[in-house]
Formats: structure tokens, C-alpha cells, sequence
């Protein structure tokens, strides 16, 4: 078995080498955006207004992905100095030179006005100021107030990336349903063991640059400590789509335990070491799947089969309860 402090960051975190973007395409970090954009989904699909028009749901994808796109814009430009700093990120677009400030803040504003305009023009205006909000709090909430200042930082401004699921319902109904606020926290809860997973792999280029994310701060046994903390807090929460989905939370609960139960599997194996870095490694990239996966779950559920499934079941489960037999016999073979 080799040494964690062996093994180099391109070979626990899928390395950014092997695909060479452009550079007015690398700092709009688009690497990001599918995982938004599954969360809107999964805000949509928690809503009655589920599923949306093809052109509302287009103008609410395209603008999500543009305002996404404009906060890694300006997220790179207040960093650059600090990318430039550390290792890992050196040889991004702007403090390398390949990119001029001026071009990189025109793409930035440019993003914003298209999103806005098209999420005005083609959603509504709920869902236009849910997502410059969101644009707004990665930026100045969490780049630029908490990731300098304290190791809580992605705890308070994890509420950046939890805020999709609030455009998606929007988009959907126009207003704010119990279900949406649920996916919110549940995203709020899923992104500190997701982050802190990545910071124990990256703690040493953290420490160089002085910003004091928990593994700096607190050490690696503690992080695994709080990780394994979110991840069982994510898992009993995420049980309560059962109920927040308007249909198919049965279908949903019982599709969802496999994951839940990996979840808690990997958090648990880097809690009895957490300096093995292949463990932060397998439980930051399971984290990522584990997402993507409570979003496709929610919009199965919402298909016809899984509302009828899970009605069916209630059926069945009422009978039960009542002492009625779920089946009959014809009146011909009776006595």
C-alpha cells in the first residue's frame, strides 16, 4: 500500500491536464455547473408544477448554467493573486497571463446580462433573482467574506450551491413549496463532507496561502470526525424527501438506501484513518455521484410507474393495517 504522502494531487482528484479548455472557457469553471444544474432539476421534479414546458425548462437550464458560469468568472478574478500562489492552481488562465483581466470581467458581465435577460424573459423573475443571489453569495459571502476568515466557512456559504433547488421550484410554480426548502438544507448538509473530503487532499496548498480550511485549522482527525457528523445528518435528512415529494416518495425512500448506506460506509472508513488520502479521495468523488443520484431519484419517483408504485403501496399497506385481504375470491367458489 502506498503513502498518502506519496501520491500527488493529479493522482487522487481527476486532473485538469488531461483536458486543456480555453481559457475563457477554464475560468467560467464549467466543471461545476452539471451538478447546479441537477439541482435545479431535482428542485423541479419536488414540485407540483413538475415537469416543466421544454422552453421553460430550457430558459431556466441556460440561464442557471450562465449565472453559474459568471460567478467562476468573478470568483477567478478576486482569487487570482492567491491562484497564483499556490500549486494547484498556478497555471490557471489569469495568473498565468493567458487572460487578460478586462477580457475575463467583460465574459463576467456579459454571462450575468444574458442569464438575467434570459431568465426574466423566459421563467420569471422569482427565478432570476434566486440565481444572481446565488452568483451573488459565492462570491461575496463565500470567496470573498468566509474563506479567508473562518474554517466554517463552507458551512455558512456552502448556502451558494444549495440555492438551485429554490430556481428550479420557482421555475416550476412560481413560488417557494416546503419541498424546495427541504432539497436547500439537504444540499446545505451534503456540501461540508463533500468540501472537507477535498480539503484533507489539498490541506497542504491550503497552509501555504494561509486560508484556514478545517483540515488547516483543526487537523485531519477532527475533519473526519465532522465530515462523518454531515454525512449521517445528510442521510437521516435525505429520508424526508419521502415524504416532501407530492408522488413517488415510497419508490424514492427505497431507491435511495443503497446510496445512503455508501455514504455513511466511506465516512466511516476515513474516520478509522483519516489521513489515508485514497479514503478522501473515494468519499469526495462518491459525494459527487451521491447528488447527482438523489436528483435522478427524485425525478423518477415523479414518472407515472413511480407515483402508481408507491400509491399502490399505501393501498396494499392500508389493507393490511385494516385486516382486509388484498384479494377476493369470485362468488362462484365461494361455499
Amino acid at each position: 500500500m502506498a503513502n498518502a504522502s506519496s501520491l500527488t494531487r493529479d493522482q487522487v482528484v481527476p486532473s485538469r491536464a488531461k483536458l486543456r479548455l480555453p481559457p475563457w472557457l477554464e475560468i467560467a469553471k464549467p466543471r461545476l455547473i452539471p451538478l447546479l444544474l441537477a439541482t435545479t432539476l431535482g428542485g423541479m421534479a419536488i414540485s407540483e408544477g413538475w415537469p416543466l414546458p421544454p422552453l421553460r425548462l430550457a430558459c431556466t437550464l441556460g440561464g442557471g448554467a450562465l449565472a453559474a458560469a459568471a460567478a467562476g468568472v468573478l470568483n477567478c478574478l478576486w482569487e487570482q493573486e492567491l491562484d497564483g500562489r499556490m500549486q494547484r492552481t498556478s497555471g490557471r488562465a489569469l495568473p498565468s497571463g493567458r487572460l487578460s483581466i478586462s477580457t475575463a470581467f467583460a465574459i463576467a458581465v456579459a454571462l450575468t446580462l444574458t442569464a438575467a435577460t434570459l431568465l426574466v424573459g423566459g421563467v420569471n423573475c422569482l427565478a432570476a433573482g434566486l440565481s444572481l443571489l446565488g452568483l451573488c453569495s459565492y462570491v461575496l459571502l463565500y470567496t470573498v467574506l468566509l474563506k479567508p476568515r473562518t474554517p466554517q466557512n463552507i458551512v455558512i456559504g456552502g448556502v451558494a450551491g444549495a440555492i438551485p433547488p429554490l430556481v428550479g421550484a420557482a421555475a416550476a410554480t412560481g413560488h417557494l413549496g416546503l419541498g424546495s426548502w427541504w432539497l436547500f438544507a439537504l444540499v446545505m448538509l451534503w456540501t461540508p463532507a463533500h468540501f472537507w473530503a477535498l480539503a484533507l487532499l489539498l490541506k497542504d496548498d491550503y497552509r501555504s496561502v494561509g486560508i484556514p480550511m478545517l483540515p488547516v485549522v483543526k487537523g485531519s482527525v477532527a475533519t473526519a470526525r465532522a465530515i462523518g457528523v454531515y454525512a449521517l445528518a445528510t442521510v437521516v435528512f435525505s429520508l424526508l424527501g419521502v415524504w416532501a415529494l407530492p408522488g413517488g416518495g415510497l419508490l424514492y425512500g427505497l431507491l435511495l438506501l443503497p446510496f445512503n448506506a455508501r455514504l455513511l460506509q466511506m465516512s466511516w472508513n476515513l474516520l478509522q484513518d483519516p489521513d489515508d488520502i485514497r479514503c478522501a479521495k473515494a468519499l469526495f468523488r462518491w459525494s459527487i455521484l451521491y447528488l447527482f443520484g438523489i436528483c435522478l431519484l427524485l425525478m423518477l419517483a415523479r414518472l407515472p410507474a413511480g407515483e402508481q408504485f408507491t400509491q399502490q403501496s399505501l393501498d396494499l399497506l392500508a389493507m393490511v393495517g385494516s385486516g382486509k385481504s388484498a384479494f377476493t375470491l369470485p362468488a362462484a367458489l365461494v361455499g
